[in-house]
């Protein structure tokens, strides 16, 4: 979660809250950049479409 990317200042500290209640049930990872999504589910939308 990045602030100031116009979401809202209320919002990116209630994400975070609640993504850490969530990692004490299940495991989170960080992703930067989404990597880890494209690893996962194959190419990325841009990489796909060229």
């Amino acid at each position: 979660m990045i602030p100031g990317d116009g979401i809202g200042k209320e919002a990116v500290p209630e994400g975070l809250r609640v993504l850490g209640a969530g990692s004490a049930h299940a495991p989170l990872t960080r992703d930067i950049g989404g990597t880890a999504g494209t690893a996962d589910l194959g190419r990325a939308i841009a990489e796909a479409l060229a």
